[in-house]
Parts: C-alpha cells; structure tokens; sequence
C-alpha cells in the first residue's frame, strides 16, 4: 500500500479551496449578507411574512456558507500544522488524526463544489414538484407515495421548509398525484436533477401471488415564480372549476368547493389545488404553479433554439432516470449518472443527496457539452 502524500492531500485542498472562494467570489457573498442584514433589521419586515421569510432565509444560507468557507480555510492551516508537528515529533497517532481530518475537509470541499456548479437562470428559487403514478397500476400509486414520502424526508433531513399542496389519492393504496413546494435558497437547483421518470421493480404487496411488479412514476419541478418574471396569463385563457376537497381534511374541508382546478387552454396545462380551506387561497396557489409552469415551457422553448444550434446530446432527461430494485436484488441506481448504492430503504427514507449530486455535476458536464458544441457550430 502506497505511503499516504500528506503534501499532495493539503496541496489539493487548498486548490480546491481557492477555486470555491473564487467561484463564490467572498467578497460578493460579504456584500450581499450586509444588504441582506439590513433588509432584516427593517422595522416592518414582518408586514410581509412571505418577503420576510425569503429574506431570512437567504441571509441564513449566505452566512452558513461564509462560515463553511472560513472554517475549511482554517481547517487546512491547522491540518498542515498537525502534519509539521506530527512529522518532528514522529507521533504516528498524529499523521493518522491529520489523514483523518484531510479526509472530512476533502469531502466537505467536494460538498461545497456543488454549490458553485448551481448557475443556471432559476436554481437559486425555491421549487415546485408534482408527482404522478404511471404504468403499474395500484403499485404505481404506492410507489407515487413512496417518492413523496421520500422528498419530504430529504427535505426535512436538510432543515429545509416543505409544504404539500395537492394529493389526489387512488381509490385502493396510494396517490395519483401529489404537489409539494419546498422553500430554500437552491431548492429548485438541487431537485431539478430529480426531474423525470422514475422504476420502481419489487414483489408486489397487492399480487395475492407474490409476483414481480415493475411501476413507473414521473417528477416534474418547477422553480417558484416571483414578482419579477412577468408571466401574464389573460383570463380569456384559463378555465376555473371549483370542486369539493378530498382525503383528510375535515368535514369544513370536504363539503365546501374551496378546492380549484386551473386549466390553461393554449396549452393544456392543467394545475390543481385543495391544501387551503379557502377557495381564493387555493386559486392564488394554483396560478403560481402554472405561472412556474409556464416559466420552465418558455425556458424550454428558448434552451430548444439553442439546442438546435449545438445539435442533440446522446444523453437524456426521459424515460427511466432511476431504477429502485428491491428484488431479486436490492439497489437504487440513476441511469444518467452510473451512481447507484444497495442502500435502498436509507433512499427512500430520504438519504438522496448523493445522487443529487451527482445529478448536478452530470447536468453540468452536459450543459459543458452543449456549450462547445454550439461554439463548434458557429465557428
């Protein structure tokens, strides 16, 4: 086994380091706390609880990365000063707890690097995501809610505010669909990556026959709009039908038609809404999903004319992103990526940060791709 290069290590490090702060750029990130302090101490901040909230919330990320950077800063200075001390004093135990502590600070680097890889045009909003059962019948309604269950736990495991909005349950087990928004800075740059079709192979616990099922189920995100996108929609092209609320809720909630259906007729988008027991509070929720909607299509429609330039990518956002198998064997592997782990039952109780990960730096490398190939074209 080779000898452990504690120079190389800490040299990497520190690279890896120096790049992130300059991708981050510290200085912007000082600038923008300050700004955002001031915007916090404002007397009627809390006038507006959504404003208030998005502030804080943004000020709280800013200055946890800040802290985050200093403190790997100061962890590979003291790591460095180990290794001396450790080397002079020929401390085994030393050299060990150094190689240790390299390892959490390179991890912790490469955990930072992701952030820096979050620039597209919307990553840095919150995010809308719609589940929907497909091919498989009751078992691909279990598995709908077995994704929702699993978003929920990630979102909860990173601290971050999840709210469901919609659930459209199947008549013996599970949903058709269900709609939830999570409230963080980067959530739609994180869950983005989770957009697509999603199997799901496993026995199944409705075949009295104990045989093999393989379902289907399909995620969409969408970022959250804001005041600023200027996404008009005239009534002349939505379609209003209210309808009574279903599942848990209540007889207030299942006996007024305060749930709204939105249907946007140009495109045929149809958005849905029963979490609030107020009508107007479900129809304001349901035109900023087909606000956010319409923002990704038109995005789309933009990133297509660019696409036509550069010419198709082999790899692809479609069918069959991820595959859960639970038997014969047990793993959970992203098509697009190659990561997979046998870890099933720790997916989906919400450990998928790994593959969100390794989704974005995927993604990166393909929007890289893309970009080379279009500069190719004009040249």
């Amino acid at each position: 086994m080779a000898e452990f290069d504690y120079g190389q290590a800490i040299g990497d490090a520190r690279a890896k380091y120096e790049s992130i702060a300059k991708a981050l750029d510290t200085d912007r990130l000082k600038a923008e706390i300050k700004d955002l302090e001031q915007k916090a101490a404002e007397p009627g901040l809390w006038d507006d609880p959504d404003n208030a909230q998005k502030i804080t919330s943004k000020l709280s990320a800013a200055q946890a990365q800040l802290r985050r950077l200093n403190s790997a800063n100061q962890r590979i200075d003291d790591v460095e000063t180990l290794v001396e001390l450790g080397r002079e004093m020929e401390d085994a135990d030393s050299l060990a707890e150094a190689q240790t502590e390299i390892g959490k600070i390179q991890q912790d680097l490469d955990d930072m690097e992701i952030q820096t890889l979050l620039d597209g045009e919307y990553d840095e909003r919150s995010a809308v995501v719609t589940i929907r059962s497909g091919a498989g019948g009751v078992d691909a309604a279990d598995f709908a809610q077995m994704l929702l269950r699993m978003y929920l736990r990630w979102a909860e495991r990173n601290g971050y505010k999840a709210k469901v909005m919609d659930t459209s349950y199947a008549e013996e087990a599970g949903i058709k669909s269900a709609t939830f928004q999570v409230d963080a800075p980067y959530a739609f740059g994180r869950l983005s990556v989770e957009g697509g079709t999603h199997r799901l192979v496993r026995i199944s616990p409705f075949d009295n026959q104990g045989r093999r099922q393989t379902s289907f189920a399909a995620v969409e995100v969408v970022p959250l709009v804001e005041a600023t996108d200027h996404i008009d929609i005239p009534d002349t092209d939505i379609r209003v039908d209210t309808y009574c609320s279903s599942g848990p809720g209540g007889q207030g909630v299942n006996t007024t038609y305060s749930a709204v259906r939105i249907t946007h007729l140009p495109t045929g988008i149809v958005v849905t809404m029963q979490d609030e027991r107020s009508q107007i509070q479900n129809r304001a929720a349901a035109m900023a999903v087909l606000q956010s909607r319409l923002l990704v299509l038109r995005h789309e429609e933009e990133a297509k004319k660019k696409k036509e330039i550069a010419g198709d990518i082999k790899a692809s956002w479609g069918d069959q992103m991820r595959s859960y198998v639970l038997h014969p064997y047990q793993m959970v592997k992203d098509l697009r990526t190659g990561y997979e782990t046998s870890q099933t039952q720790a997916v989906f109780d919400g450990d998928i940060d790994a593959f969100i990960e390794a989704g974005i730096r995927w993604r990166h490398e393909q929007r890289r791709a893309v970009a080379a190939e279009a500069e190719a074209a004009e040249k």
